[in-house]
């Protein structure tokens, strides 16, 4: 089923690379929905001459997915996966951009190259390079202050990047942009979300309504989760006592996954004055969401140490108001179960 407008894009592109073939194939694979994203995406391109499409959702919540389902309807959009090992660094973006445009200048400026490319478009036309895991990006080896991918601030015409991304404070964005831009945020579309769980689900459990609508509520609407799940879990018996197993009840997969996250927010080379305060922290938000002033009381350290290491986390977080003041938890209550039972080790 073509569920995304394919817009009037006829740059004549090479094949993807191998690499990113395989991405697209294993990401888009049993992929259902996504209109309500893909029919924003046509609008904005039909409202804009150019500009930054982003989606924004938590880990796991199918965004990777979305991508690679657009790009494969549309196969003259140009990709790139920050995720794969060596491709987080400007250079290996601009080498692979360059290419799949079919560029020979040599010219080492994206916005000369993107220039370039604009000034051959017909009206209709418009060129579209998508980069999925914004967050992936190692920036260190760049110009300080510089976007991200040296992505430029301004856009010449008909020129589009449609990006995804975790969350994560807008003063750590690494974008200054001066360009039409949208953000949609997966988590703003939650009945939409639950329309397409239910679809996907059904490609596994069709004659089990129970189970479906234990499956659709253990999701939170976190694909990564589901799509693990899914082939382990038989019928609602098995399913309920998944939940609260710690490592036992995870999937290979799935367990690796929050390994990453884990690392992440806890390098092994942290000082160890950080890492005691980011364990405590964790202890925390594993168990129950929690305001930074009451963990920083649990925990016996100031707030605002608290409140940085929360700005460090946002990707990894779930946020809610609560009787006026915001509370934090983990983005999701398999990942809880997974530090409770690493931090009880």
């Amino acid at each position: 089923m073509n569920t995304s407008p394919r817009p009037p894009t006829l740059i004549n592109t090479p094949s993807y690379p191998r690499e990113f073939q395989q991405v697209i194939l294993e990401k888009s694979q049993n992929f259902i929905g996504g209109v309500f994203v893909f029919t924003a995406i046509s609008n904005f391109l039909q409202r804009h001459n150019r500009g930054y499409f982003t989606i924004v959702g938590a880990p796991g919540s199918g965004k990777s997915a979305i991508l690679a389902k657009y790009v494969q309807e549309n196969p003259h959009v140009i990709y790139y996966n920050a995720q794969l090992p060596t491709k987080n660094r400007a250079e290996e973006f601009l080498t692979s951009t360059c290419t799949q445009l079919a560029q020979t200048s040599g010219d080492k400026s994206l916005y000369s190259l993107l220039q370039q490319v604009s000034d051959q478009l017909n009206p209709q036309q418009k060129l579209i390079i998508a980069i999925d895991a914004l967050d992936a990006i190692d920036t260190s080896h760049q110009s300080i202050g510089s976007n991200i991918f040296y992505l430029p601030r301004y856009l010449p015409q008909g020129v589009y990047f449609l990006l995804t991304r975790r969350p994560f404070l807008k003063t750590k964005s690494g974008l200054l942009i001066e360009a039409p831009s949208q953000v949609l945020d997966l988590a703003a579309y939650p009945e939409q979300n639950r329309q397409d769980f239910n679809a996907y689900i059904r490609q596994y459990v069709n004659n089990n309504e129970e189970l479906v609508a234990q499956l659709i509520a253990n999701s939170e609407n976190n694909f990564m989760y589901l799509s693990q799940i899914l082939p382990v879990i038989s019928d609602s018996e098995a399913l309920a006592s998944h939940r609260g197993s710690g490592f036992d009840g995870l999937p290979p997969n799935l367990e690796t996954y929050y390994r990453q996250h884990l690392e992440k927010m806890i390098p092994a080379n942290l000082p160890s004055v950080e890492r005691k305060l980011k364990l405590s922290v964790l202890k925390v938000l594993a168990e129950v969401s929690s305001s930074a002033e009451a963990i920083a009381s649990r925990v016996d350290v100031d707030e605002y140490d608290v409140e940085e290491v929360l700005e460090d986390w946002r990707e990894f977080l779930r946020l809610e108001e609560v009787d006026g003041e915001i509370r934090y938890g983990v983005y999701h209550w398999s990942f809880g179960d997974f530090l409770q039972e690493f931090l009880g080790k």
